[in-house]
């Protein structure tokens, strides 16, 4: 189990300024804004290669007032940004932490793309569910593993140790909680000692982790997780060890639609233009516009844990815009049918129960009946032959809450006093979606693992460059 040894003098195998344990976004963003202030930097990934949970993700950050949405004459601002953060998340996030994070956000955006020639652009062909505005930035490949490859890329061209297979174990700090160091785990079994002045945890939640997940989030405790297996909650049991303070450890994200038994995410997009999800009886059962993370759990309590999502051609020309679709249709996931008893016959649901449940949306988007679950049936998104059928299920993505963190992304006591020299980002730190899971607003995970991971790597790195 993870711990932390207190003593007055550390022996190690290796000094390095700034230890970076975690090797995603949260952490290559730390590493690249550490290096920036002439601090040595090592990043330690316990998997082979760099990935994380930001490699399973559709790589997408939100973010208001960046070059990126001007380009694009897209018109936001943090202010509505930030209304639509506390909206979502019905103000239970601290306020001061989410006008941190929405501040900070743009400027770590167009950072990484004029100092290390990361490509973003902005989605605006449709909204994500809570989002006023077109702000979903992407790199090119709209995949996390594309986002990921550009962080690495711009990683290999600085001054930075990566180190992959490398399990840190141990935290190492004196009798004041000053970081000393960590000891690490080599896949032959040998054990590394690593000197630091700073160590940023950026080593995510503890979604993989079972015992966790039924303590602090019953509800997910037997559904799919479709995160990294790396996130064991090394953060949270250190953090509780020195002390720290752990706050909305309930809070998660959740998906209502990973392909099933593909295991491949489909694109919220097509609910949010105009597909639907039935049930094993071809009835709808949610309002799919309030957001893909709460209706993981609606998609759970469906007989046999899962749903069809159901589309037409113009929605999977939308879909074919994103690589995990294509991967979808490549892999037989997507049923196709020319009317709507044929989808039926083929999805195996009761024909006469299905195709009363399009009519009824037919009359919602004409204004005849009102939607019992209150979602809004645009006319223009009406669904048409031929039709599109993909079973899905409900998981979970990543933990939302975690250590307290400041400004300067430091963990904290619960008094408030911080942790000097140990920092935390992404998933290791508490984010902004609340205690509950219907507070995550789309891109809320790569949201806080940007923004403080740059804070995180800036802070650190001038403290413990200044430190020689």
């Amino acid at each position: 189990m993870p711990g932390v040894v207190c003593t007055s003098k550390f022996n190690a195998d290796i000094e390095v300024d700034c230890l970076i344990i975690g090797g995603g976004a949260a952490g290559l963003t730390a590493a690249l804004a550490a290096s920036e202030t002439g601090a040595t930097v090592l990043i330690a990934e316990r998997e082979k290669r760099l990935s994380g949970s930001t490699a399973l993700s559709s790589g997408l950050i939100p973010a208001a007032g960046t070059k990126a949405q001007n380009n694009q004459s897209i018109v936001d601002s943090k202010d509505i940004f930030f209304a639509d953060i506390m909206a979502k998340n019905k103000n239970t996030a601290d306020v001061d932490h989410v006008k941190i994070i929405v501040s900070q956000i743009p400027r770590t955006i167009d950072w990484l793309s004029e100092k290390y020639d990361i490509a973003f652009h902005v989605l605006d062909n449709f909204l994500y569910p809570g989002h006023t505005n077109h702000r979903m930035h992407t790199v090119p490949e709209k995949t996390g593993v594309g986002l990921i490859h550009h962080l690495e890329t711009a990683i290999l061209m600085q001054d930075v140790t990566v180190a992959t297979g490398v399990q840190v174990i141990e935290l190492v700090v004196d009798e004041t909680d000053k970081a000393l160091g960590a000891i690490c785990l080599r896949p032959d079994g040998t054990h590394e000692h690593i000197a630091a002045a700073a160590i940023i945890l950026a080593c995510n939640g503890y979604g993989a982790n079972p015992a966790l997940i039924a303590e602090h989030i019953p509800e997910m405790n037997d559904a799919l997780y479709f995160g990294h297996p790396g996130n064991q909650g090394e953060a949270i049991l250190w953090g509780k060890a020195l002390g720290a303070e752990l706050l909305h450890l309930s809070g998660y994200q959740g998906h209502g639609s990973v392909a099933h038994p593909h295991g491949i995410l489909v694109t919220w997009a097509l609910m949010m233009e105009g597909g639907i999800q039935v049930n094993a009886k071809g009835e709808r059962f949610s309002n799919e516009h309030n957001g893909y993370s709460e209706q993981a759990v609606s998609v759970l309590g469906q007989e046999e844990k899962i749903a069809f999502n159901i589309f037409d051609e113009r929605l999977a020309v939308l879909g074919r815009g994103f690589d995990d679709f294509n991967k979808a249709e490549e892999s037989g996931a997507l049923i196709k049918a020319n009317s709507i008893e044929e989808l039926a016959s083929k999805i195996s649901v009761e024909p006469a129960t299905f195709c009363k449940t399009l009519a009824k949306c037919e009359q919602y988007a004409g204004g005849d009946q009102v939607d019992p679950f209150g979602r809004n049936f645009e006319p223009r998104k009406r669904l048409t032959a031929p039709y599109y059928a993909v079973k899905v299920t409900g998981a979970l993505f990543h933990t939302q809450g975690g250590l307290r963190v400041n400004r300067n992304a430091q963990i904290c006591r619960p008094n408030g006093v911080p942790f000097d020299t140990i920092f935390a980002c992404g998933g290791a730190a508490c984010g902004v979606s609340g205690p509950d899971v219907s507070g995550y607003l789309s891109g809320n995970g790569l949201l806080t693992a940007l923004s403080l991971g740059q804070i995180a790597g800036s802070k650190a790195g001038i403290m413990t460059s200044r430190s020689y």
